[in-house]
Order: C-alpha cells, then structure tokens, then sequence
C-alpha cells in the first residue's frame, strides 16, 4: 500500500466543503486517474483558488492550441527540471510519458533535453522556455524569430510562453509549500513500445493503475486550430 504523505508543509486547515464543479471534478479524477492529484488537494481549502487553478491548468495543458498535449507535457517537464521541482517532475514526467509513448524520452528530457535528439522544432520549442526561466530579462526578438522559424506562429508563441510561465508559478508554489507528488505517478505509463514489461516498471501492490487521459474540456473552435490533439 503506497504510504500517505502530507500533500505540503503549511496546515492550511480542512479542505473546504467542495462545491458541486469541484467536488464533480475530484471525482472525475478518482474515475479516470484512480487519485486525486495532490496538487489539487492542496488547493482544496478555498473553492475560489482551487476552481481558479483547474480552469487555467485545463485551459493551458488541454484546451485549443497550435501545441500537442505531449509539446505541453515536454514544456512543462523542461521549465521543472531548471528548476528542480520534485512534484512537477514526478507528476509532469509521467504524463509526459503517457503522451509521447515512450518512457524513455520522458526520462531524457527530464533529466537533459538536449541529449534527448529532438525534432528542431522541439529543441527551438524548449530552448526558448529554459531561457525565459532562467534569464527572462534577457528575451529578444531574436528568440521569437527562432520559434517562427521552427513552424510556430505567433499565437503559437503565446501558448509556449504562457504555458512555461504557468510551470515556473507553480514549481515555485510547489518548493515553498514543500508540495509532495503522489506515489502513484512514480509507477505510471513505464511499459516498453510492444507491451513489454520491466520488473521496476511493475506497479506496486495498492497503486491505482495506469490512468486514462485526464477529464477534457471541450474546446470552442478558433480557425482550424488543433482541439488539444495529442
């Protein structure tokens, strides 16, 4: 049975009595993920904060956009790894894994992206968002023209920007609170391509198993642009 862990340092007392959206949200997690995901527990004691946060990570990492899901999940991973975040990494890794297919380019760009021998599109793609992490003073339009070059459009090089900013918020939320990721992510979405399992790639006995896609909002149409595609 994987070991309870408090979801942060801060005791921010009970979890507010959900309301109907986020109480059907949770179990819309327990349903698909077989969890709720301690991020969102951790929001849980205001409605308010928690309803804000499910819209705009929703909206960023599954709603209409020029990027896959699985260009989102390897922003995410890229802007987690600068920064050290345990929680995205872990939770972020393993979605990463489940979107692209491959676990072993998860581990890669988890660990070093540019050993990771990516498409120029996905190297111009987080290049630009490790740099607006570690230097955003020191963006140029030198750094927009290169996205432009590797196939993004301008709407494109919102969602990339606004997606890494969202990951640089939260990593921070994350190591201030001490946030702890679910034990669960660790064992997700490890099977080789073939079906092929590895030993340590075996859950462990109690953990929910591999989940499905997350719950998806429907997206509104803007001009042919990709609805979330993987």
């Amino acid at each position: 049975m994987p070991k309870k862990v408090k979801q942060t340092a801060l005791d921010l007392g009970p979890e507010a009595r959900l309301d109907a959206d986020n109480a059907a949200y949770f179990a819309k997690c327990e349903e698909k993920l077989g969890f709720v995901p301690n991020v969102l527990r951790a929001y849980a004691f205001d409605n308010a904060k928690l309803r804000a946060f499910i819209q705009m990570a929703d909206d960023l990492m599954l709603g209409d956009s020029g990027l896959s899901k699985a260009e989102r999940e390897m922003i995410a991973v890229a802007v987690s790894t600068v920064n050290h975040c345990h929680y995205c990494l872990t939770s972020h890794g393993a979605a990463l894994r489940q979107r692209a297919g491959d676990p072993e380019l998860g581990e890669l760009i988890a660990q070093n992206w540019r050993a990771a021998t990516l498409e120029p599109r996905h190297e111009a793609m987080l290049e630009f968002c490790v740099k607006l992490t570690e230097a955003p003073d020191k963006m140029r339009e030198a750094d927009r023209e290169a996205l432009r070059r590797a196939g993004f459009s301008d709407r494109d090089i919102w969602d990339i920007a606004a997606v890494a900013g969202f990951y640089n918020m939260t990593n921070r939320v994350a190591a201030a609170t001490d946030m702890k990721p679910n034990p669960e992510y660790h064992y997700l979405a490890r099977e080789r391509a073939g079906g092929a399992k590895s030993a340590a790639a075996t859950p462990a006995a109690g953990t929910a198993p591999a989940p499905a896609p997350p719950p998806t909002p429907t997206p509104t149409s803007s001009g042919g642009r990709r609805k979330g595609g993987e």
